[in-house]
């Protein structure tokens, strides 16, 4: 790890977390050889149809998403990305070689996104080309014995949606379940397990309480960035994503939940389908017991009524831990190891919210993001080896957990970062697109072949 990677993250670094995960929170490691003596303690296998696989999002590493709220924001000035995503890692035409990466080592599912703003470009267009570009994608999986679980809406939403005002408007839900049924009606055969949204609670969970990105949430420049793309796309309105009204932006959410699950299951009755949600270790420090109550509370509880009623398994997604005093959230302690997306090294965080979460959702729960940002390969396969570990002991113990999916299959674009942190079991060279497995690909292929560890 390098040097600036083994400082403790700083209030600045919190900062630069938002939209850098594949997903919510940036993944942390061990040190080769420092693997805890859980790991070696919790062999044995899993249960039979145990999902082992690995997950893209669409605008992540498509490329050309030019229709979608992000790549406006991505290209204007004020902007908060490091860079825009462009062709990203061409996953789009090269979906078939990476399909076959995943199979070949062994993994039998992959976690992939449809973009909305490629399958409704414009607001009631609906492209069949779009649509049968991800049937061809479905069919890949299919051909290879992989199952395939969807993610109908992984953040990005159509420029004409977020113009609108994105969730916070009146129909948004209405129209999200239009495009559940459009998608569900063309593809939902192909499909093995759904997911409405990818981590809707993101807002809640990084800004619910005081801590060092309280400043981050409505900062000049974000909002300037905002009225820019209100203005660029002709209504002066603009919310989408992580950018807006958060209280307005959960509940358009939560509905569009609601109706999106119904309108997804009335195509295809058996088809399983749930959410994914961002979620962190909270432990508390010096008294923090009550904050964390309240940061649970505001964060994981309305997607936890919200699956009970509307869905049929969660997808969890962890990477670490966060201390929680009676102040609020605290940056990693003095000295910690971090990732070079500057989270703390704390991959036992998996097992724990693994075990919080299987004490209030009773239904089954996959781990559908779990992974670290690192160059050195070595620290994800030691990350690899605890965190699955840490899902074996949940197994063993009874806890209801059918399958595990790394975050991500290749190293892509992380969303304000830029393609600076890598989180993938396969390397992109993006001069040229040539993949290259990693050795902790072929770990976790091991891992998925033995159906155990």
């Amino acid at each position: 790890m390098k040097d600036k990677n083994k400082q403790a993250a700083q209030p600045t670094l919190r900062r630069r977390r938002l939209l850098g995960m594949g997903g919510a929170l940036a993944g942390a490691a061990l040190l080769p050889g420092a693997l805890p003596q859980a790991a070696a303690a919790a062999k044995g296998a899993f249960p039979k149809g145990f999902l082992w696989g690995a997950a893209i999002a669409g605008h992540q590493t498509e490329g050309d998403n030019v229709n979608s709220d992000a790549w406006l924001l991505e290209n204007i000035q004020p902007t908060e990305f490091k860079e825009p995503s462009g062709s990203a890692v061409d996953h789009y035409r090269l979906y078939d070689q990476d399909i076959g990466m995943l199979a070949g080592l062994g993994l039998n599912t992959f976690r992939f996104s449809i973009e909305w703003a490629r399958v409704e470009p414009v607001e009631g267009m609906f492209s069949v080309a779009a649509l049968e570009h991800y049937r061809d994608v479905l069919q890949a999986c299919r051909k290879r014995g992989v199952k395939a679980m969807v993610s109908f809406n992984h953040f990005v939403t159509p420029r004409w949606f977020a113009g609108r005002g994105g969730w916070e408007t009146e129909g948004a839900p209405e129209l999200f379940a239009r495009y559940c049924d459009r998608v569900a009606r063309h593809l939902g055969q192909l499909m093995d397990y759904a997911t409405t949204f990818n981590e809707p609670n993101l807002p809640r969970l990084l800004f619910g309480i005081p801590g060092p990105l309280a400043g981050m949430a409505g900062n000049p420049r974000m909002r300037a960035m905002m009225d820019k793309a209100g203005q660029l796309s002709g209504t002066n309105k603009w919310s989408s994503w992580i950018f807006g009204d958060f209280a307005k932006i959960e509940a358009g959410l939560l509905r569009a939940h609601e109706l999106g699950y119904a309108a997804i299951k009335a195509a295809r009755p058996q088809l399983p389908v749930g959410l994914s949600i961002a979620i962190a270790d909270d432990q508390a420090v010096d008294g923090g017991e009550a904050m964390v109550e309240r940061k649970r509370a505001i964060a994981y509880a309305p997607w936890f009524a919200a699956i009970a009623r509307h869905g049929d398994f969660l997808g969890v997604q962890t990477y670490t831990r966060e201390l929680i005093g009676p102040e609020g959230v605290r940056p990693p302690p003095k000295g910690a190891l971090v990732t070079s997306a500057h989270m703390e090294v704390y991959p036992q965080a998996l097992e724990a919210t693994l075990r919080y979460t299987a004490q209030n959702v009773k239904l089954p729960l996959y781990v559908t993001e779990n992974g670290i940002s690192t160059d050195d390969d070595t620290q994800r396969i030691a990350y690899i080896n605890t965190a699955v570990a840490g899902v074996a002991k949940c197994v063993k113990d009874g806890i209801d957990v059918r399958g595990y999916i790394h975050w991500s299959l290749l190293d892509n674009f992380e969303w304000i970062f830029g393609f600076g942190p890598r989180f993938g079991l396969i390397e992109v060279d993006r001069s040229t697109m040539k993949r290259t497995i990693k050795p902790s690909a072929r770990l976790l292929g091991k891992i998925a072949k033995a159906n155990g560890v």
